[in-house]
């Protein structure tokens, strides 16, 4: 598990039922949005700034951080980390690990 902190880069997908996300630009709904954390509520909670398709912010609160091995809601309205944080998350595990052992 990534511990989330104030900066950090996620991938947003929004909810398309929800009203307040279809004001967000999203030209490939196949593809997730740039997202940066603004707030930590904890390990799978967070606020985003979200940027759309067109480069536009929209705030989003209480978004939930997909950890591991979470399943997906349905719907949407949820961030994961990105392929490179997972890979360098990794590679310090395995490095601790090594150092560690």
């Amino acid at each position: 598990m990534i511990k989330p902190s104030n900066g950090r880069i996620v991938w947003y997908t929004p909810d398309r039922a929800s009203d307040s996300d279809h004001e967000i630009a999203q030209h490939n709904q196949m593809v997730p949005l740039a997202a940066m954390v603004a707030h930590v509520w904890g390990d799978r909670m967070v606020n985003l700034v979200v940027f759309d398709s067109n480069g536009a912010m929209r705030a989003r609160t209480s978004v939930t951080l997909l950890q591991d091995d979470d399943a997906k809601p349905e719907g949407g309205r949820f961030c994961v980390w990105m392929p490179y944080q997972l890979g360098q998350a990794a590679k310090t595990e395995a490095l601790e690990a090594k150092l560690g052992g």
